[in-house]
């Protein structure tokens, strides 16, 4: 029997659902029959409560259960029929007036939309190239050695310098009063490696052992201290000790400490460059993949589905919640989130996932047994037992999808910029890693 299909508007539509009354009397018969063999009921033994009775405690939800299973049954069916993509859950209810023998629903949806993607030879790319040089291999090693670094008094004349430990007394006011956490003794830390505001470390920095100082500090507007954001306290700052940071060499005993198999200096450096690249691989494929998709989406004629972007809200929401949660947050559930603030990004989210998901269709990149092996293996190098960590994604359906996403991803990264212009760049090691204090020095 065909499905006529209403076209409503864009992309809802309108099916009406036609489920045969003797179908459903029969099915609620059925349950309730079973329901009799098990239930409970005061007056009478298990098994032997009489169907009237049955029927009467459970008639009502029983017959509902069995009419949304019909339901949903007979909407799967005629969306098959007519070949239907549905996105998100149909809103269905009962019709006025039913046909004879039947009980009539209507049901409204909306289908996932034809996604145009125009040509994409005149698309201009920005296609990163980054080596990994000497340089950073020097300061991984930089990295390394403070990581193991051992501390020495320094003497009552000697000034603070960047990378001295030291430990102060401190007491901040705001308008000459004390607030929460303005105040510690023997407060520990390093100078010159962003452990404080950089007025606190600027004031600290040249004082000696003994001497105190009182400076102003002006808290940035998005402090995590909302008491104090944006605000300007009076510290008084006083040095009790200077340490100074002594570095181990850069030794084959020191290579032999960071557990490097060969035991040398070159043996270190050669350990260091491999995860670098490993590292670097990861992250130009992912700068490149924004790009990429950033391009796509300028190439993609397509309606959203609201269904597919009230999930997506629903989600970024959640985890926005989660988030609140995870930083101690009390009523995260309680607390008023607009939903409407998660909109662009989830109208983003959808809009990338249906051009993507049409492109793999159309061109065939989907991930490939032999290519999702070697991603998690790429993965898995860095840990100490690297067949354990490919176990763990193959042991679990979700780790997989999350590793088989990427790959399809890393296909439509490659297809693209075959079919685009692709405007190779070379950037520095320091940019890839570290961008925003790339854009704040170039600043």
């Amino acid at each position: 029997m065909a499905v006529n299909v209403e076209v409503l508007e864009k992309l809802e539509r309108k099916i009406t659902l036609n489920v045969p009354v003797n179908a459903i009397q029969g099915e609620v018969e059925t349950r309730l029959k079973r329901l009799a063999r098990t239930v409970k009921m005061d007056g009478f033994r298990p098994g032997k409560v009489p169907m009237s009775v049955v029927a009467q405690r459970y008639g009502n939800s029983v017959q509902y259960e069995v009419l949304n299973d019909k339901v949903s049954a007979a909407f799967n069916e005629a969306a098959n029929e007519a070949q239907l993509r549905v996105a998100g859950q149909p809103r269905i209810s009962e019709k006025e007036s039913s046909t004879e023998g039947f009980v009539d629903f209507e049901a409204i949806f909306e289908v996932f939309p034809e996604v145009k993607i125009a040509d994409l030879s005149d698309l201009e790319i920005e296609r990163v190239n980054v080596e990994v040089d000497d340089a950073a291999i020097d300061r991984t090693v930089d990295i390394l050695r403070k990581q193991r670094r051992t501390f020495a008094q320094r003497g009552k004349e000697d000034a603070v310098q960047d990378g001295d430990r030291v430990t102060v007394d401190f007491e901040g006011k705001i308008d000459g009063d004390a607030f929460a956490g303005g105040k510690a003794e023997g407060f520990a830390f390093l100078v010159g490696e962003g452990q404080m505001l950089k007025e606190f470390e600027d004031a600290v920095r040249g004082m000696k052992v003994g001497e105190s100082k009182t400076f102003p500090l002006a808290f940035p507007a998005d402090y995590h201290g909302a008491e104090v954001a944006g605000k300007t306290a009076d510290f008084l700052v006083t040095v009790n000790k200077v340490e100074a940071a002594n570095l181990p060499e850069v030794t084959d005993e020191l290579a032999k400490s960071l557990g490097v198999e060969a035991g040398t200096v070159e043996g270190l450096r050669a350990d260091i460059r491999k995860n670098l690249e490993r590292e670097v691989k990861f992250r130009v494929q992912a700068r490149n993949k924004q790009a990429v998709l950033d391009a796509l989406l300028t190439k993609a004629e397509l309606d959203l589905p609201n269904a597919s972007i009230q999930n997506e809200i629903a989600r970024l929401e959640q985890g926005a919640r989660e988030e609140l949660r995870q930083r101690g947050i009390k009523d995260v559930d309680q607390s008023p989130i607009p939903a409407e603030i998660f909109r662009p990004q989830a109208e983003r989210r959808v809009r990338l996932g249906l051009v993507v998901a049409e492109l793999v269709r159309a061109n065939e990149l989907q991930a490939k047994p032999e290519q999702l092996r070697a991603h998690i293996e790429e993965l898995a190098a860095s840990y100490e037992k690297p067949e354990e960590v490919v176990q763990w994604y193959y042991s679990d359906r979700n780790r997989l999808a999350d590793a088989e996403a990427v790959v399809i991803e890393n296909n439509v990264t490659d297809f693209v910029l075959q079919q685009a212009k692709a405007l190779d760049k070379t950037i520095g090691f320091e940019e890839l890693m570290n961008p925003q204090a790339a854009q704040t020095a170039e600043a």
